[in-house]
């Protein structure tokens, strides 16, 4: 049915073209001997014939096409699909301008106007889709306002790392409203997440799928999260074009990666490090305070217990090795901020002499 539709279309057309092209025929060459009414239709026959024939493979390309069109605009929101089209228009009315003003000029001046809408056109989506949040921003200057009235920072775009999409946590941290600003994941970290989906180890390949997982929901829950197509040398590995596409777009990185952190910093590059966030949100313990604990193994030292809290922190009780398996209070003597994590060291609380320590019974 469908092919008969565009066959049918295809002789339509193509008779008209005939027929216009005869038409033109007789205002070129005015000299040439003509057959009236046979000359017009056997224009329309060709034409006809010409457009049965090509009509299918014309209208298999054409949609070809637009399927490729619309696989580059299906990583684009409605927000930068409407400035895409406000950048075109903008070009376009540009264009217009500029083709009536050198339509005059001898030989080309017919061709201007084509050439300056092609031009224009394509540099006013491409400039509206770079510059999308500076236009958003001067069109919408209300949205940038703090509740007193004072203009606030525009939020920076963030890229993310393989790491903090599979590490998970990057979900929660998004939905909770902590990280502002377009999410942006480049097509390098999609590529090789799907990579580590596909890897043979059992392992690797659970936690690529559980990041293209998280991915997808972040992308079904936020309407700010994109997939950029890279402007980055392709010659580079994953990090090193974290680093150029964030110092190119002047966006912050967000990873787990302790050595990536270190890189972007020298190269001058804000990092928003997740690890870091969580020991930065550990509740604060202050020497004496009270703490209940269940100790579950023996400590490095002679008589010392280990027990630790729900955020993972380590607690060393002194002479807690006794109490190994048991749930009991103690209170805390001091704490140790390294490189790994705090450490916390604490006593059991004393209801009396029974209950010291061998150290301080002594």
């Amino acid at each position: 049915m469908r092919d008969s539709f565009v066959r049918f279309a295809g002789v339509l057309v193509g008779g008209l073209a005939g027929y216009q092209a005869v038409m033109l025929a007789y205002m070129w060459v005015p000299a040439a001997p003509s057959l009236g009414f046979l000359d017009e239709a056997a224009g329309v026959v060709l034409g006809g014939l010409i457009g049965f024939l090509l009509g299918p493979p014309l209208a298999r390309a054409f949609v070809s096409a637009m399927e490729w069109v619309l696989r580059g605009l299906s990583h684009l929101s409605l927000h930068d699909l409407l400035l895409a089209a406000l950048g075109l228009t903008s070009g376009l009315v540009l264009a217009f301008f500029v083709g009536y003003l050198l339509e005059g000029l001898p030989l080309i001046g017919p061709y201007v106007r084509l050439v300056a809408g092609v031009v224009l056109g394509y540099l006013g989506l491409h400039v509206a889709l770079r510059r999308r949040d500076e236009i958003a921003g001067a069109l919408s200057p209300q949205g940038h306002q703090s509740v007193r009235g004072r203009p606030t920072p525009q939020a920076s775009p963030k890229l993310l790392d393989t790491s903090v999409i599979i590490d998970g946590r990057i979900a929660e941290i998004c939905l909770s409203g902590f990280l502002e600003g377009p999410l942006v994941v480049p097509r390098s970290v999609l590529t090789e997440l799907q990579r580590i989906a596909d890897s043979p180890d059992a392992l690797r390949r659970n936690r690529g799928r559980r990041g293209l997982d998280i991915l997808n929901r972040l992308r079904r829950e936020l309407a700010t999260v994109q997939i950029l197509d890279e402007e980055a040398p392709s010659g580079q590995d994953v990090d090193a074009r974290l680093v150029t596409l964030a110092r190119l777009h002047r966006a912050a990185i967000v990873t787990t990666d302790f050595n990536l952190s270190k890189v972007a910093e020298l190269e001058g590059v804000r990092v928003l490090n997740v690890n870091q966030m969580a020991q930065a949100l550990r509740p604060a313990v202050l020497p004496g305070e009270e703490l209940s604990v269940h100790v579950v193994r023996d400590g490095k030292e002679a008589g010392q217990g280990v027990a630790y809290l729900e955020d993972g922190t380590m607690i060393v009780v002194e002479g807690g090795r006794r109490y190994i398996g048991e749930t009991f209070d103690v209170i805390v003597t001091s704490s140790l901020q390294t490189s790994a994590g705090r450490m916390i060291f604490a006593r059991p609380k004393l209801n009396g002499p029974a209950e010291q320590p061998e150290s301080e019974r002594r």
